[in-house]
């Protein structure tokens, strides 16, 4: 069996970003020589995300809407009309920390004929929400 391990370093200029990471999966998965397996992309930080969505500008606003709205605003906390106690311990993004629970950590594909295989408008992104520092992701691919 082969295995196929690399890092990757986000250095995001906003607090909040979805990037398109999938042409550089797929430039790894080439590099394993991995035929069939499946392919881990998993964030590093427990502030950051990886998802499979679509590559559509409008859903990645949706995405950042929909987090802000109801569910880990930045702002303070809907229920208690104030912050959050994570907040409290000197930090500010309490917010963060529960949107990487909600949109996950990390995605693992099936790869097949030496492809991702996913479907036809799947892509893979990583999600930071809260940047404007260095932070890493590891993709670890498996297979004959």
């Amino acid at each position: 069996m082969k295995s196929h391990t690399q890092y990757r370093t986000f250095s995001t200029k906003r607090r909040q970003e979805i990037i398109h990471i999938t042409p550089w999966v797929e430039e790894e998965l080439a590099k394993s020589g991995v035929q069939e397996g499946f392919c881990l992309v998993s964030a590093m930080h427990i502030t950051a995300s990886v998802f499979v969505n679509d590559n559509e500008s409008g859903l990645h606003q949706d995405i950042l809407d929909w987090l802000e709205g109801d569910l880990a605003p930045w702002k303070a906390h809907p229920a208690r009309g104030d912050d959050y106690l994570h907040n409290r311990t000197g930090e500010d993004n309490g917010a963060a920390h529960l949107r990487n629970l909600t949109v996950g950590h990390e995605v693992i594909i099936p790869v097949t004929k030496g492809q991702l295989d996913l479907g036809p408008w799947q892509c893979v992104f990583y999600g930071e929400w809260d940047g404007r520092r260095s932070k890493r992701v590891v993709l670890k691919i498996i297979g004959e």
